[in-house]
């Protein structure tokens, strides 16, 4: 479907807090180019004020689908289901405690439209752990080509950032549950599938860290880098990485995740400047 619409993808679950999912749909009502539609998944039961809260925001604002799974099923399996209840060309993820700028929806939209080629564009992200307090700004390569072989090693796109094309993203089949890693397991298969990508070199969303050893923590540990390895395996089964490049993505992740919470947040400050 070519109708040049949006439609706005967001998961919750019963872990999220009230105040980080208002302000994150707070951030939809305002934007400059109003989208067309939000789908809206809740990845198990939720808790009263998120579930009212849900309600709320359906209320107040038109074309609001939401999709419940009776259980947690995870990150992919909602996000699966909510793309199958998406009805438009393009699908701007947004997690449910991040804020998307003003523009963002307009400028990524508008560079879709004029860049056909381009399967799914992302941007650049300033974290924050307190609203108002910037920690860092996360700079991400811009151009196909870079990207390419940006993600032999790496994400190359921040999860949170992206719209795509819809159509193309269920070519390569879509999201599908491969815990912590959905969506680069998402972006392998556009690249390997002859797809391209791209980022703009904006900041389009502020994306909340939580604290930030925290989050080190669930980055790391032997659970979190086995998923990496079955990531680096699934690479070289595809042909995106050769065999060299699977050996240096494996252990550029075994140091990455196998070191102390502590070094691996000075890590992660180095990497996301």
């Amino acid at each position: 479907m070519n109708d040049g619409k949006v439609s706005v993808l967001m998961s919750v679950y019963d872990g999220e807090t009230v105040s980080n999912l208002n302000t994150a749909l707070k951030s939809i009502k305002k934007q400059s180019y109003i989208p067309d539609e939000v789908i809206i998944v809740k990845d198990g039961a939720l808790k009263k004020e998120l579930d009212d809260a849900v309600s709320d925001f359906a209320a107040s604002f038109e074309n609001v689908n939401i999709v419940p799974l009776k259980k947690n099923r995870g990150l992919g399996i909602a996000l699966a289901a909510g793309l199958r209840a998406c009805s438009h060309e393009f699908v701007a993820r947004m997690d449910s405690d991040d804020i998307s700028l003003f523009e963002r929806f307009k400028i990524q939209r508008e560079f879709l439209l004029k860049h056909k080629d381009i399967s799914a564009l992302g941007s650049d992200i300033s974290e924050f752990i307190d609203e108002g307090h910037i920690l860092r700004t996360k700079r991400m390569p811009a151009t196909y080509e870079q990207l390419y072989r940006y993600g032999r090693f790496r994400n190359p796109l921040n999860h949170m950032s992206v719209m795509f094309r819809r159509a193309d993203i269920l070519k390569v089949g879509g999201y599908i549950h491969f815990p912590g890693l959905e969506d680069y397991h998402l972006w392998c298969r556009l690249l390997a599938g002859g797809f391209k990508i791209a980022n703009t070199k904006t900041v389009l969303i502020y994306a909340r860290l939580g604290n930030s050893l925290d989050f080190s923590k669930r980055r790391g540990g032997i659970k979190y880098f086995m998923q990496y390895l079955r990531l680096r395996f699934f690479q070289l089964s595809i042909g995106y990485t050769n065999l060299f490049e699977f050996i240096g993505g494996s252990f550029l992740s075994s140091v990455i995740c196998l070191i102390p919470a502590t070094f691996r947040n000075v890590v992660y400050k180095v990497l996301r400047k």
